[in-house]
Order: C-alpha cells, then structure tokens, then sequence
C-alpha cells in the first residue's frame, strides 16, 4: 500500500473515479491547469483533458447551477467550492435545489453531486477561508455531509460519495491535507456513508468528534490514561449528516459518560444534535451530562490568534475530567 497525505488519497479517489465512469467530471476556481488552490486537482486535466476537468468563472453560484445541470443530464459532478466561507452564493444550488430533487420529481430525477470544498482552522487563513459551516449543511434535508479525518477514510469516503445518487457536501479540513501520512490502499474501495467509526476503544468515557478534532481528541484520551488509568473511547463520526447515533448510544451504553468535540461554534451545531439523540436514546444510561467543547460562539478569530478560538487537548481533558468527576 502507498503512504499517502490526505491530499494524495483524495486526488486518488477522483482519478479513479474519473477512469471508472466518462460521466464523472471536475470543475470548480483554478481546479484544472493549477490543479486547485491547494493541489488536490494536479495533474488530473493534462490525463483526461479539458472536457473532463475544467475551470469555471469565478463565480459559485454558476458552479452550483452548472453542477445541477449536469447531474440532471446523466453526469456525476464533483464541484469544488474553493473555500467553505464562499458557499453562500452557491447555496441555492447547493441547500435547495439538488437536496429537492428527488422529492419535487417525484424519484424522476436526482442530484449525484459531490460539493467539495476545504474548511478549517489553525492554518492562519483569512477571513472567510476557515469557516466552520458544517452546522449549517446538517440542517438541510436530503444531503449528506461528510467530514474525513485521515488519508485512508477520506479516499473511501470521497469514492462513496461521487457514486452516491444523491449530493453530498465533502469538507476537507485545511490544516489535515499534509499533516501526516497513512497507508492507503491504491485500488478501489469505499466507505459506507452514514457509519462512524471507533478509532479507540475504551470504557469508562466516550469522546464524539469528526475532522481534525479526532486528533485532539485522542491525544486527549493518552494524557488522560497516564495521569489517571482511565480508558477513553474515541468515536469518529466521518459523516455527520445523517449521523450514526447506533454506534454513539452504544458507546454511551457501555461508558455512560460522554463529551462531543468539535472545531465550530457551540450553538446549533453538530455537538448540540448529538447531545440530543443522546438524550433521547440513552439517557438512562448516564451517570453525568453531556458536555461540550467547541469553538465559542463568535467569528472565527483572526489569524495571529486563532490558536486560543480553536479547541484543544487541554480543553478537552478538562471536560473529559469534568464528566468523570461529576
């Protein structure tokens, strides 16, 4: 197998999509002869050609439109919005017309579209480019919102969604594109959509988390297990819309302490609906509240101080303390 960064694997994914199905086509700001802003396109138009892997206007909500079009008309785009905070022109598109498609027509047509479209702090961006916008998609009916945290799920999760008949909103967080390697298999394989996975095994709390945060989150779990011999399951969500609350209740089941991590604002965001489904489905089963730790609930911080916005392991072993000393 190859050791591949996570930016390696998810241009793995779409050239393999790209040889597998002629409907598959690439489009997006700079995605073609530059091969995106951050690479994850490179060399992919000079193999299969202008026709296949282009370059729009700087204009997303012509992306958005294009990309409705051709899913329409028998084509599987994948439409790169250069960065998260610039869907808002695109949202249309994106949150209203190909999550409906199928509903309106009654099953006639669908939307097989992948948006992708990186995300994230703690790479000194500017304004706009770091967003966090996940809650947001999660609270729109009929599309997917996957979130990789690592190399190999986010070949097998990208490899899912292009094929998937229905759109899928794929964020790629900007400080894990070459932040470490992994093996990764170079064939074909894919991850179901819609399954999260338990990235450590433990039982006496239960961390939730998804994207960059599953990083902390483990070094979390070490710190934890050498200063107090206690066992940390860490799940990794991987697609947070529709979430697998199967897996997260029966962690919660077995640990009956919980926090959920993530990197966005606290209010109305994906921490807050696991709590939730939490306490809908296994309240009975905790000894303690579920807690939260996130970014707070303000504009992501500027670039020379981002560092005290974003969540840590320090913040996260304080909740993880918090829950057990409850």
């Amino acid at each position: 197998m190859a050791q591949w960064t996570m930016a390696q694997a998810l241009t793995d994914a779409m050239r393999l999509e790209l040889k597998r199905d002629e409907n598959v086509l690439i489009f997006g700001e700079d995605v073609g002869n530059n091969g995106g802003v951050f690479r994850i396109t490179e060399g992919l138009q000079k193999e299969f050609g202008v026709d296949r892997v282009f370059d729009t206007p700087l204009a997303e909500s012509g992306i958005g439109g294009l990309a409705i079009g051709l899913g329409l008309t028998g084509y599987r785009p994948i439409a790169e919005i250069q960065f998260v905070g610039f869907i808002f022109e695109a949202l249309d598109s994106i949150a209203i017309q190909a999550p409906r498609m199928r509903w309106r027509s009654g099953g006639r047509y669908n939307s097989p579209i992948t948006f992708r479209t990186p995300f994230g702090g703690g790479v000194k961006a500017p304004e706009l480019h770091s967003d966090p916008l996940e809650g947001l998609m999660c609270q729109t009916p009929g599309i997917k919102v996957v979130v990789p945290s690592n190399p190999y799920d986010a070949k097998g999760l990208l490899l899912s969604s292009i094929r998937d008949n229905d759109p899928v909103f794929f964020m790629e967080h900007l400080n894990l594109y070459r932040a470490f390697r992994q093996e990764v298999p170079e064939g074909d394989y894919t991850i179901p959509l819609g399954k999260a996975n338990v990235v450590r095994e433990g039982k006496d709390v239960t961390i939730i988390t998804y994207g960059a945060m599953v990083h902390a989150s483990l070094k979390a779990a070490e710190e934890l297990e050498k200063a107090r011999g206690v066992q940390v399951e860490v799940i990794d969500l991987r697609t947070i819309s529709p979430i697998d609350i199967n897996t997260v209740v029966a962690s919660v089941e077995k640990t009956n302490r919980a926090i959920v991590v993530q990197e966005a604002q606290k209010s109305a965001g994906v921490a807050a609906e696991v709590i939730a489904q939490i306490n809908e489905h296994a309240i009975l089963s905790l000894e303690a509240p579920v807690l939260r730790v996130t970014g707070p609930d303000t504009v992501v911080a500027f670039p020379l101080i981002e560092h005290e916005w974003i969540p840590n392991t320090t913040k996260i072993v304080a909740a993880l303390n918090k829950v057990l000393d409850f």
